[in-house]
This record gives structure tokens, C-alpha cells and sequence, in this order.
């Protein structure tokens, strides 16, 4: 299943190099079964070899993203979701702006995602990509230590490859 919503303390140096190119972030963690999800996603993009496409697999959160983001005008997140709105599997894409409620004061190491960009188009807009998406794929299990993920999660694999090599896409013809 697809749904798309509508796409019209720490270091603040980047990493990497600074460009036009698109950066995919895959995010999670491998030994968390179904967390490992947008870690496999960025993996198998970065097998595509697909020209003025970085990709980066992290297990991080908070304002750790942001050295990461820092100097790309074009990035996308690739993550699990827990929502239990959704199937398992179910692929979700969400732009910043979706997140905008969840924007709160916390620790850095407690900080979400929305907050943590919130900051960093705060602290430096102009080092901060102009567009972020965020390709989230709903899962059951992120709490079971394990290096398999579920069933429902594997299969929605391929699609959500494809959902974020569409986005890749998208965002290389557009100006």
C-alpha cells in the first residue's frame, strides 16, 4: 500500500560535500528488526549507482542530522514509522510541514526530527537543503533485537525503493 501526502552541543559542519546533488538519508537501526527498514532502503539505492545521488545510513536522531544535511539542496529521509494508523508496510511520504506539531523543546539527544530541522534552518537557512522529504514506511516491530525484519515490511521493500528513486527523479528535473 502507497499514500502519498501532497509534495507540491553537536557539530554544525557539514558532512560531505556540498552540491546540487541529491543526499538520501536512511536512518534506523540494524540489530532492531523492523527498525533497520530505511537503512536497507538507502543500501539498495546506493546499489542503483545513480549519478549525483549521495546516500548515508546512520542510526541517529536529534540534531545529529544536521551536520549530515548541511550544504545538500535536496534531501530525502528514509525511516521507519510506528503509527499503527496504517499496515504494516504501508509507504508514507511527508514534507517537513507535516511534522510541525510535533516541533518541541527537548534535549538534544531527545530531539526529534522536525525539531532538529527546525534548528538547523534556524541556526543556518542557507546550509539547510531547500527540499526535504521524508519516505516513512509503517512497521509492527522496532522493539525486538533482531537483524530480520517482518514480513510485511520486506515486501514493501521494492516499492519504497521505487518511491524514493520517483522522488530522486522528481527532484533531478526540477530546478
Amino acid at each position: 500500500m502507497f499514500l502519498s501526502r501532497d509534495v507540491t552541543g553537536v557539530s554544525m559542519e557539514p558532512v560531505g560535500r556540498s552540491s546540487d546533488d541529491v543526499l538520501v538519508i536512511g536512518l534506523g537501526s540494524p540489530i532492531m528488526t523492523d527498525d533497520a527498514v530505511g537503512l536497507k532502503i538507502a543500501e539498495a539505492i546506493e546499489k542503483m549507482d545513480l549519478p549525483n545521488v549521495g546516500t548515508v545510513q546512520e542510526a541517529i536522531g536529534g540534531l545529529d542530522i544536521i551536520p549530515l544535511m548541511l550544504g545538500h539542496r535536496k534531501v530525502i529521509v528514509v525511516d521507519a514509522i510506528q503509527t499503527k494508523a496504517c499496515d504494516p508496510g504501508t509507504i508514507i511520504i511527508f514534507n517537513p510541514e507535516d511534522f510541525e506539531p510535533t516541533v518541541v523543546n527537548a534535549s538534544a539527544h531527545e530531539m526529534n526530527l522536525a525539531t532538529a530541522i527546525k534548528i538547523g534552518r534556524q541556526f543556518d537557512p542557507k546550509g539547510m537543503p531547500e527540499i526535504i522529504r521524508f519516505v516513512a514506511v509503517e512497521v509492527s516491530d522496532i522493539l525486538t533485537v533482531s537483524e530480520t525484519m517482518t514480513d510485511a515490511v520486506v515486501k514493501a521493500l521494492p516499492d519504497a525503493v521505487k518511491t524514493v528513486s520517483d522522488l530522486i527523479r522528481e527532484f533531478q528535473t526540477s530546478i
